[in-house]
């Protein structure tokens, strides 16, 4: 089952990132260039480190110079995220590309990708929420607060895994089938932006 295939994924990027937890760490990608594996260990690093950068730029004393160029950085990050899904639904795409999808096949509101970048932000959400209901010089009462929530994102997590399975078993069948959008941002097209054209002028 591909959720259950790709959490461990994101656990090992996640776990490898925080041995240094530093955004500006070079990627060490343990898997084949071009393999299914490197496609989603490479994804949740971006993930990963996007995390980070949310939480840098919310410094209160951060200096304006250093906010503006990371809220770049993170605008960039999305455009590699949203990428990286599209190159994870081409990869669904070209598997189940002989299927015989059934005349009564429903369409999903979103594609097997959009599915599993939530599952990687739901891992990011479990590792930090676990570091806080451990977190030795936390209050009792926070760390119990932090694991009623590492429970309820627990759960989360196998119903995720469930719904998963569902959806890519129905494609396999035939009785769903993908259809995937690009994705048209426009805040970072100089040709779309106001902004940005206005400034070209």
């Amino acid at each position: 089952m591909f959720a259950e295939f790709a959490f461990p994924i994101f656990g090992q990027s996640i776990k490898d990132y925080h041995i240094i937890d530093d955004v500006y760490q070079p990627t060490l990608n343990p898997y084949e260039k071009g393999s299914i594996e490197y496609l989603l260990y490479a994804k949740n690093w971006v993930d990963t480190v996007q995390w980070h950068y949310e939480d840098i730029v919310r410094d209160p004393n951060i200096d304006p110079v250093a906010a503006l160029d990371l809220k770049r950085k993170i605008d960039a990050s999305n455009q590699v995220r949203t990428d990286m899904v599209e190159y994870i639904d081409s990869y669904f795409l070209q598997k189940y590309k002989d299927v015989q999808v059934k005349p009564t096949a429903k369409i999903n509101t979103e594609s097997p990708a959009w599915a599993i970048d939530r599952l990687s932000i739901l891992a990011l959400k479990i590792y930090h929420m676990s570091e806080e209901a451990n977190r030795a010089e936390a209050t009792e009462e926070h760390r119990a607060k932090c694991q009623e929530k590492l429970n309820v994102l627990l759960d989360q997590k196998n119903d995720m895994f469930t719904s998963i399975s569902q959806l890519i078993e129905d494609i396999e069948n035939g009785d769903k089938y993908m259809k995937v959008y690009k994705q048209m941002k426009m805040y970072n097209d100089e040709e779309l932006n106001p902004v940005l054209y206005q400034n070209k002028k």
